[in-house]
This record gives structure tokens, C-alpha cells and sequence, in this order.
């Protein structure tokens, strides 16, 4: 029993040195190299400036002026409309009393199918408003891509995103701004098929 003891200890001492041999040696391997990392010049980002887009482009402010001209009309025709049945319900009001009792429901039931006629009117005609200003958004999106897209044609911009004050880019360098450039070609291209429209 004694020796077997003797003869594990032994063992343990021979692991021992040979890892404190392994651990302190002086001569480390060579690490492999690393090939540098390969620098890939990438195409530039540019950025335009979507308040001045809105601000001076002249198809966008044409468009709006537009449709706040039609939305000015339906108020006024909503109103109207309202103004017209208030005076119904005030006349139905002051003749109540000489009406009879069929003559004054039926009058009752004709002002509220005319009040509910006017509020599907209202619904109707803000979902019409509603459409035709998110076609407007459309086509002024198309305008713009249809642009950029020839435009990048020779300048092969990777990137052209739309920079706004509380945007989800929170810096954007002025060398990288196209938004003056944008807005000019944008301009200049709706000129000249305003003018082919004239002809």
C-alpha cells in the first residue's frame, strides 16, 4: 500500500514538472499571422435634407396648394349642409305645435335620414380627400426615386437617405448633402414636363 502511494506521488510530481515545464517555457510559438484586414473603398452616402424637399419643391407645393383648396371647399359644403339642417329643425321646431302627431314624426324621421345622409356625406367625402392625398404622397415618392435613380446613374451613390430634424439619423455631415443639387433637377425636370403638358 505504501508503495503504491509512492508510486502515485511520483507520477503527480513527473505531471507536474512537465506541465510547469510547458507553462514557463521561453519559447512561445509563433502566432499565426493575420492577413491585414482588406480595406474595400465603399461608394459614398449622401443625404437631402427632407424640409428644404418639401419646402422648395415646386411640384410638392402645387400639389399641396391643391388639395387644401379642395379640403378648404368640402368644409364649406359640410358646413353648409349642416347650417341647411340646423334650419330645417329650427323651422320643424317653431311649427311643432301646429303639425299633427303623423306630420310630426314623419318630419322628425326626414331630419334625422338628413342628418345621417350628411354624416355619411362627411365620411365619405373624408375618405375620398383621404385617398386622393396618399396618391399625392405616392406619386411625389415616385417623382423623387424616379429622379435619384437616373440622377445616380453617374454618381453611383450607394445610399441617398432622408435627413429631418428628429429623424433616426442624428448627424449628417454638409459634405454630404445633396438636398440643393436634388431640389434644383427635381424642379427643372417638373418644369419641363409642365411644359410639354401645355402644348
Amino acid at each position: 500500500m505504501k508503495n503504491a502511494s509512492l508510486a502515485i506521488n511520483a507520477v503527480l510530481a513527473v505531471a507536474v514538472a512537465v506541465l510547469y515545464y510547458l507553462h514557463f517555457k521561453s519559447a512561445t510559438p509563433a502566432e499565426p499571422t493575420k492577413a491585414a484586414p482588406t480595406v474595400i473603398e465603399g461608394r459614398k452616402v449622401v443625404y437631402v435634407n427632407v424640409d428644404s424637399l418639401v419646402t422648395n419643391y415646386e411640384y410638392f407645393k402645387d400639389t399641396r396648394k391643391v388639395l387644401e383648396s379642395k379640403e378648404f371647399q368640402l368644409q364649406n359644403d359640410l358646413q353648409n349642409r349642416a347650417r341647411s339642417l340646423q334650419n330645417e329643425a329650427a323651422f320643424f321646431q317653431q311649427r311643432a305645435q301646429t303639425m299633427t302627431m303623423e306630420q310630426g314624426r314623419a318630419t322628425e324621421a326626414s331630419l334625422q335620414k338628413k342628418q345621417q345622409d350628411l354624416m355619411a356625406y362627411r365620411e365619405r367625402a373624408a375618405q375620398g380627400l383621404a385617398v386622393e392625398k396618399a396618391k399625392e404622397e405616392e406619386a411625389l415618392y415616385n417623382q423623387i426615386f424616379d429622379y435619384l435613380k437616373k440622377a445616380n446613374a453617374q454618381n453611383k451613390y450607394e445610399f441617398v437617405l432622408g435627413y429631418q430634424k428628429g429623424g433616426s439619423i442624428l448627424y449628417a455631415d454638409g459634405g454630404n448633402d445633396v438636398t440643393k443639387r436634388v431640389i434644383d433637377g427635381l424642379n427643372k425636370a417638373y418644369k419641363e414636363k409642365q411644359a410639354a403638358t401645355k402644348k
